[in-house]
């Protein structure tokens, strides 16, 4: 159930890391009972975004409020308001499953019945029930990942933060995150997710701001973001032996836009609007130039080319900005 309040609202966020410039000026917005996706490479900043609106950190410069409280002056009654779920699983390895729920809410300062029995609800929720009295070193990579997301709903916060939770997971242990991710907005929890995984924003979120260098370069719904990119893009692949050029030339009039011709692979690619409306006038003019095809298809723009034409690179694999605050020489406490 989507709400019109924010649940997060970012204005101006600053934050640096000696000489190094994390967030410059990270503005967000993200309403109660949505997915809002914040995209980007590994060093843009999400991670340093997602331990300030947690209270791990302190800005410094700029505002953050979540729930309605400022994450600087209200930090410890923020605290029992939300969940985080970070890149690597925050369970003890050597306790068991139900072990570390029944802790969890502990400190949470839960009593020790409502503790044990939420240890119990959480482990049948999230399918741990016999993995439950193991312990947690001897736990796959998606099971860890889930009693970790479980932990950390042991209070059923309002708003949750998943910093890059499937990182590292199978498909099949991603898609069962992403369902239990669904089944938790729609019971009405804001949930802010970052991630490098352009498929996992396009699949979960609401919104999404896409961030590089520590600010927001775009923000929308998917949809919106891919009509930034451009046109919908027609591809052929010309069969062996058949006239590449004559393909060419029977397509260049449907082109809305420079074509590409990769003579290699054969195929002819051309930006086009509306390609689904004349599709059967392509094939009819193809066949008449003598162009066999081996494979036609009609491709909307995606997140990968979102990003792509927005950051100039793709979502590549660099420094973290956990690696940087690591490496500033401490962690910050916050009051």
């Amino acid at each position: 159930m989507t709400g019109s309040r924010a649940a997060i609202l970012v204005e101006g966020l600053e934050k640096w890391y000696g000489k190094t410039h994390a967030l410059c000026g990270l503005d967000l917005v993200a309403m109660e009972g949505t997915v809002l996706a914040v995209l980007g490479p590994n060093g843009a900043g999400k991670t340093t975004a997602v331990r300030i609106l947690t209270t791990l950190l302190r800005p410094d410069a700029g505002r953050a409020e979540v729930a309605g409280l400022d994450v600087v002056w209200h930090a410890a009654r923020l605290r029992s308001l939300i969940g985080l779920a970070g890149q690597y699983a925050a369970v003890d390895e050597y306790l068991t499953g139900w072990e570390n729920l029944e802790m969890f809410g502990r400190l949470y300062h839960l009593s020790k019945f409502r503790a044990r029995h939420r240890a119990d609800e959480l482990l049948e929720r999230f399918d741990l029930v016999d993995a439950a009295s193991r312990p947690v070193k001897t736990y796959s990579g998606g099971m860890r990942r889930r009693l970790d997301l479980a932990a950390s709903l042991v209070i059923s916060p309002p708003v949750l933060f998943l910093d890059e939770p499937t990182t590292g997971l199978d498909p099949r242990s991603r898609l069962a995150m992403w369902n239990i991710i669904g089944e938790l907005v729609a019971g009405g929890t804001t949930v802010l997710l970052s991630t490098q995984y352009l498929d996992e924003a396009d699949q979960l979120a609401n919104r999404i701001a896409v961030i590089d260098h520590g600010r927001v370069i775009a923000s929308g719904t998917s949809d919106e973001l891919k009509a930034q990119v451009g046109r919908e893009r027609l591809e052929a692949v010309v069969a062996p032996g058949s006239d590449l050029e004559a393909a060419v030339r029977a397509l260049q009039p449907y082109a809305q836009g420079e074509m590409r011709v990769d003579v290699d692979r054969r195929c002819v690619t051309l930006p086009v609007t509306n390609g689904s409306g004349f599709l059967a006038d392509v094939v009819r003019d193809l066949d008449a130039a003598g162009a066999r095809l081996d494979d036609l298809a009609l491709r909307r723009p995606t997140l990968d080319d979102v990003f792509l034409t927005l950051t100039g690179h793709e979502a590549e694999v660099t420094e973290g900005d956990d690696q940087i605050e690591r490496a500033s020489g401490r962690r910050e406490e916050v009051a």
